[in-house]
C-alpha cells in the first residue's frame, strides 16, 4: 500500500511524462503556429510576442492551402472504416465463433499482416497497384488504408464477441432465423460499443497514415499528412505553415475523440470487464 508522500511523486512524475510527451508538443506546435518567421527562429524563445494569423491563412486558404487535403484524408479514411468494419466483423465473428482446422494459424497471420513494416511491402503494392490501374487513384488508397486496419479492426472485435452468450445465438437460430441474421439483428446490438470504438481507432489510424499515401498517392489523391512534407524543404523548412498545418489536422482528431469520448471509455470498460471475467 502506497503512503501520501509516494502517492504524490507518483502522481507528478505522471505527470511530468504526461506533459513532456504529449501536451508540451502541441503546446509548442500551437505557439509556433502563431508566430512570424522571425519570431520563431529567435534563441532564446520568446515568450511574450504579437500572435499572427498569416500561416493559417496560407494553409487554409493560400497558394499551399490544405483543404483539398483534408477532403482527401476524409474520403480515404471514411471509406477504409466502413470497408475495414465490413469485412473486419464477419471475420472477427468467424474467430470467435467457428472451430475450424487451422484457426489458431489464420488468426496470428492476421494479426502477423499487421505487424509487418509498411516500407517491407509498400514496394510490391507499388507495382501491383501500377498492373491494377489502382496507383493514385481513390479506389486504390482506400484499398490499400483498408489493408492494413484490417487486421487491427478484427483483433479488436474478437474479444467482444467472445464474450456474447451462445444461448443468444441458439434462441435465433431455433427461430431459423440464419447466421447473417442472428449476426445483424441479434449479436450486433449487443457489440455496438465495440464497434463504434474499432471504428473510430481505425478512423484515427487512417488519418494519421504516410507512408502508403507519400508512395501510393498522387497529385489528385493526395492525404494531409503528405501534402505537409511539402514545407520541409533541402534548404528551408516552412516551420510557421507546418506547425499551422499540424494544428489544422489534429482539429478533426481531436473533436472525434473528445466527442465520441463516452463512448469509448464505455466500450473499452465494456471489454476490460467482459475479458476479465473470462480469466
Amino acid at each position: 500500500m502506497r503512503t501520501r508522500p509516494a502517492r504524490i511523486v507518483v502522481a507528478v512524475a505522471a505527470g511530468v511524462v504526461l506533459f513532456g510527451t504529449w501536451i508540451f508538443p502541441v503546446i509548442w506546435t500551437a505557439v509556433t503556429s502563431a508566430k512570424l518567421a522571425k519570431d520563431i527562429f529567435v534563441y532564446p524563445p520568446r515568450i511574450f510576442f504579437l500572435p499572427t494569423g498569416l500561416n493559417y491563412q496560407q494553409v487554409l486558404g493560400g497558394d499551399q492551402s490544405l483543404l483539398g487535403n483534408l477532403v482527401t484524408s476524409a474520403v480515404i479514411a471514411c471509406g477504409a472504416t466502413v470497408l475495414s468494419l465490413a469485412v473486419g466483423i464477419p471475420m472477427a465473428y468467424t474467430f470467435a465463433r467457428a472451430n475450424f482446422r487451422g484457426r489458431s494459424v489464420l488468426a496470428l497471420y492476421t494479426l502477423f499482416t499487421y505487424l509487418i513494416p509498411r516500407m517491407g511491402i509498400v514496394v510490391p503494392l507499388f507495382v501491383i497497384f501500377r498492373q491494377l490501374d489502382l496507383f493514385g487513384n481513390y479506389l486504390g488508397m482506400i484499398a490499400v488504408y483498408m489493408s492494413f486496419s484490417l487486421p487491427f479492426a478484427v483483433w479488436l472485435l474478437v474479444p467482444y464477441f467472445e464474450d456474447i452468450p451462445r444461448e443468444m445465438e441458439d434462441a435465433a437460430l431455433i427461430d431459423r432465423a440464419g447466421r447473417l441474421r442472428a449476426l445483424w439483428y441479434v449479436i450486433l446490438p449487443q457489440v455496438r460499443g465495440g464497434v463504434s470504438v474499432t471504428a473510430i481507432f481505425v478512423f484515427i489510424n487512417a488519418w494519421n497514415e504516410f507512408v502508403f499515401g507519400l508512395i501510393l498517392g498522387s497529385n489528385e489523391v493526395r492525404p494531409v499528412t503528405v501534402e505537409m512534407y511539402n514545407f520541409i524543404g533541402f534548404e528551408q523548412t516552412l516551420w510557421g505553415p507546418l506547425t499551422a498545418g499540424a494544428i489544422v489536422a489534429i482539429i478533426p482528431v481531436v473533436v472525434l475523440g473528445f466527442g465520441a469520448q463516452r463512448g469509448i471509455v464505455r466500450g473499452l470498460t465494456a471489454g476490460s470487464v467482459k475479458g476479465g471475467s473470462r480469466q
